[in-house]
């Protein structure tokens, strides 16, 4: 279990989330609420530079994110 940060509109909307299951390629989310979380934003961990993600599905309490780009170091 990681904690986590789900960084969106420009950096001003953010959300805890906690880290679930994390790959090289993307991670699972468990979030409060999906319902105001766009398809693209920023995952922050810690100190670690924000890893842009796309989300690839959704339930209601949980997301499944793709990282885009340049992986940060996890």
């Amino acid at each position: 279990m990681i904690e986590a940060t789900v960084v969106f509109d420009g950096g001003r909307s953010r959300m805890r989330c906690i880290i679930r299951n994390l790959s090289d390629s993307g991670a699972k989310l468990e979030v409060a609420s999906v319902a105001n979380i766009p398809r693209t934003f920023d995952l922050v961990v810690g100190k670690v530079r924000p890893q842009p993600c796309i989300v690839v599905w959704r339930a209601v309490k949980e997301l499944g994110v793709q990282f885009v780009g340049a992986p940060a170091s996890r």
